[in-house]
């Protein structure tokens, strides 16, 4: 049985984030319906974040797809297709990876901007 946390235990552990920008993705997906459940997986602690290698993320998507990843998406292993990952963040070898196959890497937050309602995206980890 998945528990679901409210939105104002959500804003308190955002409250104890340090990184400004991790707390401001944190508070606007809170507010989010669809975004919801994001806001509760960034939320927990650091530490428990994914981190998600190129080889990886190929492995699990096929072309056309968009993926969320609730942490850092790594270099590792390469892209074999174009997809959108959208995560909270990106290493620089990664990014010059993703131009090779002319994938789109987008933050958490510009997404939420573009897709309030979250639709067609998913979620890998």
């Amino acid at each position: 049985m998945k528990m679901t946390i409210s939105r104002s235990h959500i804003k308190r552990k955002a409250g104890r984030k340090t990184n400004p920008l991790l707390q401001a993705t944190i508070q606007a997906a809170r507010k989010l319906d669809a975004w919801l459940p994001v806001a509760q997986r960034i939320s927990g602690p650091t530490k428990a974040l994914a981190a998600l290698n190129l080889d990886q993320i190929d492995a699990l998507t096929k072309t056309g797809d968009t993926v969320l990843i609730g942490g850092k998406v790594l270099a590792s292993g390469t892209l074999t297709k174009k997809i959108r990952i959208v995560a909270l963040g990106f290493s620089a070898a990664a990014h010059e990876k993703a131009k090779a196959t002319k994938s789109e890497l987008v933050t958490i937050d510009e997404e939420m901007k573009v897709n309030p309602k979250a639709t067609g995206i998913t979620v890998l980890a």
